[in-house]
């Protein structure tokens, strides 16, 4: 199942303050789609909004050309993950994921069981008990499990450890090439995750400011290392991003196209020409925001 999500003039106004302005994109294909942007960009208040926990100000959101809110039949296909205050969650695990089965249409418990088994965890505890990363993980095995049209994970990693982050990026690239579907995450850990992500969008201060493929999107650019005398000369006309040195080897990430009789003199005098990073990207995209 494919689940078309169009956004149309899409604002929100919390009293004097714009979180969202003016926003309009389409997604419509079963991939992983990376949201990026700083901490109060405004994706959590986007991702709230497709998962219909509020209305906007103004503009539009469908879905497969209806309004999700307050719709059963579309937010049946849509699930939202986010970072859920379990303070007086006394049911355990296993009573949970067993109570989520009964009305998640997709989801999947031997799957949800699977899971418990790589992130470790207790299934007899009151939720309340369990240490954050702990209470992440079962978010994320309730995300996955339930295999819905549109899953969306909202910084869902909060409070996990590095191998337990990488233990869901795997899960969720095995299980999405298994069970296709639409899935957004919103991250501001950009080189951590960029390779999860088959198209990108950045927002920043509110505004959608990029909306691309992510291999259309770091071929764009590149980063160039050797020499500093002659990485300085080759890069000095382009947009330069961001600058490493150690001793008398420079790496220098530029943005804009390199020709390919710029690649062959580059190589010619001994450069390395190596891809395009999302986060220096991103930083560049969004320098300034708090």
């Amino acid at each position: 199942m494919i689940l078309r999500i169009e956004v149309k003039n899409l604002s929100v106004q919390y009293r004097a303050q714009t979180a969202l302005k003016d926003i309009s994109f389409t997604l419509n294909e079963n991939k992983v789609y990376g949201l990026l942007g700083r901490n109060g960009a405004g994706k959590t208040t986007l991702l709230s909004l497709l998962a219909s926990f509020r209305e906007p100000s103004s503009g539009s959101i469908t879905i497969e050309g209806e309004n999700p809110f307050e719709n059963a039949k579309i937010m049946q296909h849509v699930n939202f993950v986010y970072n859920k205050d379990f303070k007086d969650e006394t049911e355990n695990l296993k009573n949970t994921l067993e109570d989520v089965s009964k009305y998640r249409p997709y989801f999947d418990l031997e799957y949800a069981n699977h899971l418990v088994q790589k992130f470790k965890l207790p299934t007899d505890k009151p939720l309340k008990q369990l240490s954050k990363g702990k209470q992440s993980a079962v978010m994320v095995t309730i995300g996955l499990a339930s295999r819905a049209p549109i899953t969306i994970f909202d910084e869902a990693y909060n409070g996990m450890d590095a191998p337990t982050r990488e233990i869901f990026y795997q899960e969720l690239l095995v299980d999405q090439s298994e069970h296709p579907r639409m899935i957004i995450v919103s991250t501001h850990l950009v080189s951590e995750m960029e390779y999860l992500f088959e198209e990108v969008l950045i927002i920043n201060k509110g505004e959608l400011v990029l909306q691309e493929n992510y291999e259309t999107l770091v071929a764009k650019g590149a980063s160039i290392t050797g020499p500093a005398e002659e990485v300085d000369s080759f890069v000095q006309e382009k947009q330069q991003l961001n600058t490493k040195q150690l001793g008398n080897t420079k790496s220098v990430m530029v943005y804009g196209e390199i020709s390919e009789a710029e690649r062959k003199a580059a190589i010619a005098k001994g450069l390395e020409i190596g891809p395009l990073s999302l986060q220096d990207l991103f930083i560049h995209l969004t320098e300034g925001e708090e």
